[in-house]
Parts: C-alpha cells; sequence; structure tokens
C-alpha cells in the first residue's frame, strides 16, 4: 500500500524540488499543499501519513502547523525543509514534533537517509530502487540516437524577434526567484543570528520588476516618520549586475551596539561602524546565497555610504540615477523581542533579468 505524501510549501519550484528528491521507486502517493492551512485540511483528509514542511509560508506558517499538529492529535510525521537555517529554529521545530530538519535546497541523499533513519522508507524499498535504477541506464546506454538532419535554419527576423523580447516577470519566474530569495536569506539570516546571539524573524521575499519611482513603495517595512542610514554594494558576474541596498533604521543602533558588546559612546562615527558591520554581514551572506544556488560568482564593490539620519526617499534619490526598470527583491529582517529593523534590497539590472532569466527557466521543467 502506498504511503500517503504531503509536500507543503507555498514555492511550486520548491515542491518540484522536493518531489524530484524522494527516493526512486518508492512506492508514495504524493499531495502537495501550498501553505499550511491546506497541509491540515490534506492530513484530515487522509493524505498526509508523512509530511515534509516548509516553515516560512503565507496563511499558516510551518510553526502554525506543528502547533496544529499536536493540538489536534493529527497521525502525521512530520519532518521540516526550510530555508531557515538557525541552529534555534532547528530546535523550535524539533521541540514542537517534527522529527528533523533539512535545509534548503533539498538535497536527495539526506532526505534519503532521514527517511531511512525513522522507517518510513526501508532499505528493501532503497535495493529496489537502485536495482531499478541501474537496469534504466543501462537500457538508456543501449539506444543511440541520432541528430537530427537537415534542421530548417531559423531566418534572421525569426532570431531576432526571438532574442528580443520584451522583459516581463511571469509568475512562474516571479515564484522561483522568491525561492532563491528565501534561501539565501535562510544563509544571511542565521550567520546575523550567530552574529548578535538573537532569533531573525524571516519574512516571505517580496519580489517585483518595477521602475524607479516605484522604489519607495517596494520599502513597504520601513516606517515613513523614522529617519534612515543606508550603504549601497554594487556587484557583477557572468552578465549579471545590480546593487544590494541596506536601510537600518536609526532608532536600531542603541540595540545592536548592545547586542555586540559595543562599549564606546554612540555617536555618529560608531553608528557608522555598526552600519558597516550590518552591511558586511547582510549583503556578503545573501549574495553568496544567490550564487550558490546559481552556480555563479559574484564580484562585490566597495560598500558606499549613501548617507546617515536621512528619510528614506532622499536615500533613494541619491542613486536614482541608476535606477531605471530593476528586478527588486526586498527582504525586511526584524529581531524577536528588539526594535532592531533592517530592509536588504537586491537590485538587478534590466540587461541581467535577460541572463537571469535563461539561468533558472531549467530549474522550472
Amino acid at each position: 500500500m502506498p504511503t500517503k505524501l504531503l509536500i507543503c510549501d507555498d514555492s511550486n519550484m520548491a515542491r518540484k524540488q522536493v518531489a524530484r528528491s524522494l527516493p526512486e521507486d518508492w512506492e508514495v502517493d504524493v499531495s502537495f499543499a501550498e501553505n499550511g492551512e491546506q497541509a491540515i485540511a490534506a492530513i484530515k483528509a487522509g493524505k498526509g501519513d508523512v509530511l515534509l514542511l516548509d516553515l516560512n509560508m503565507p496563511v499558516m506558517d510551518g510553526y502554525q502547523v506543528l502547533e496544529t499538529i499536536v493540538k489536534e492529535d493529527l497521525p502525521t510525521l512530520t519532518v521540516v525543509i526550510s530555508g531557515d537555517i538557525q541552529p534555534e529554529a532547528h530546535q523550535r521545530v524539533t521541540g514542537m514534533g517534527a522529527l528533523d530538519f533539512i535545509q534548503k535546497p533539498v538535497n536527495k541523499d539526506k532526505l534519503t537517509e532521514i527517511l531511512l533513519s525513522y522507517g518510513i522508507f526501508t532499505r528493501e524499498e532503497l535495493s529496489t530502487s537502485k536495482a531499478n535504477q541501474e537496469a534504466t541506464t543501462k537500457s538508456r546506454q543501449d539506444k543511440i540516437e541520432l541528430p537530427a538532419i537537415n534542421k530548417p535554419v531559423p531566418k534572421a527576423q525569426e532570431v531576432k524577434e526571438r532574442v528580443y523580447q520584451p522583459i516581463t516577470l511571469a509568475p512562474d519566474l516571479r515564484d522561483c526567484y522568491q525561492e532563491i530569495a528565501n534561501v539565501a536569506m535562510g544563509r544571511a539570516g542565521d550567520l546575523l543570528a550567530r552574529l548578535l546571539d538573537v532569533f531573525v524573524l524571516l519574512p516571505i521575499p517580496n519580489v517585483n520588476l518595477i521602475e524607479v519611482s516605484e522604489l519607495r513603495m517596494a520599502l513597504t517595512s520601513v516606517a515613513t516618520n523614522e529617519t534612515t542610514s543606508g550603504v549601497c554594494q554594487g556587484f557583477i558576474g557572468a552578465g549579471v549586475s545590480g546593487e544590494a541596498l541596506l536601510i537600518l533604521n536609526d532608532s536600531s543602533f542603541k540595540e545592536i551596539a548592545s547586542l555586540m558588546n559595543y562599549h564606546q559612546d554612540i555617536d555618529e562615527s560608531a553608528e557608522l561602524e555598526l552600519l558597516m558591520d550590518m552591511a558586511n554581514t547582510l549583503i556578503g551572506a545573501c549574495l553568496s546565497g544567490v550564487s550558490e544556488q546559481l552556480d555563479m560568482t559574484f564580484s562585490q564593490g566597495h560598500p558606499v555610504v549613501l548617507g546617515q539620519h536621512r528619510n528614506i526617499k532622499d536615500l533613494i534619490a541619491t542613486n536614482s540615477a541608476k535606477w531605471r526598470q530593476t528586478l527588486a527583491i526586498e527582504i525586511s529582517y526584524n529581531i524577536e523581542n528588539y526594535s532592531i529593523k533592517c530592509d536588504l534590497l537586491l537590485l538587478f539590472t534590466e540587461e541581467s533579468m535577460r541572463t537571469l532569466n535563461n539561468k533558472i527557466s531549467y530549474l522550472l521543467d
């Protein structure tokens, strides 16, 4: 009898990645949920003997799902698969009843190992899977595919029309960018959590193709009545370029200094040092997370201070000449039990989107 397996993640790309990472030929009946509310309904309908659960989702997040499972004593075995790799996140979910934790992007061997360790998937099934895989590989090797002959050559006009398509952000591409940002955000959040010895509350990244006039609206998490300080750092690599912008509310400096055991007087010079420390931590880790997933390397420019104690619209206006239409990824970091608030905005040039779209298109297949 097949195992009823439920994959719950708000990202279509992530759901596909997890499904592809299941052991080959495992007798399993797979269902999908886009948020925690759908997952709970599916479990109650008998579709979730085993639950592979994301944490960061709209409507009902992974933590709320785990709470509901315990509260209502729902019959399911849960393994969390998340981009939030903070040690405390791992401790919290296992303390709430999850069997184990796997970081995104999911590793097939790691998933199989965990399924084996809890008896969800048996070694007998694994042996059968390997035998079937070897037979399939041999069958494919016995076949010889001849290249196509006299394949029509596209006319020059057709090539031109194919190459010069207008830049758009289709829903499936937006989902893909959001999942890449989610994993990168988790890397940066983990580093920040370890630096400050806190728990970082991670949001759902906001991804949009926007005009420069819309940048202020993109930073919805920055209070309009607060002054801010900002750092901008350019990056470039393999046909992709852009700028990373870190915006920190001025009200955050005192608590950051306390958490970092900064004992000097908090003057503008000290605030600048703290601002640069935050920028180096978050921008560096986030870009590293993006480049790792896209298998490309970014070279980072020297960070530039856009200003201190200024209104958000002034910080944006300082650099608006460089921004036209841009792919903007906004991540708002908050620290649990503290009023620390900062926004990280990754801005990719319009030209970069063509390269990025081609780079990630295979992830949607």
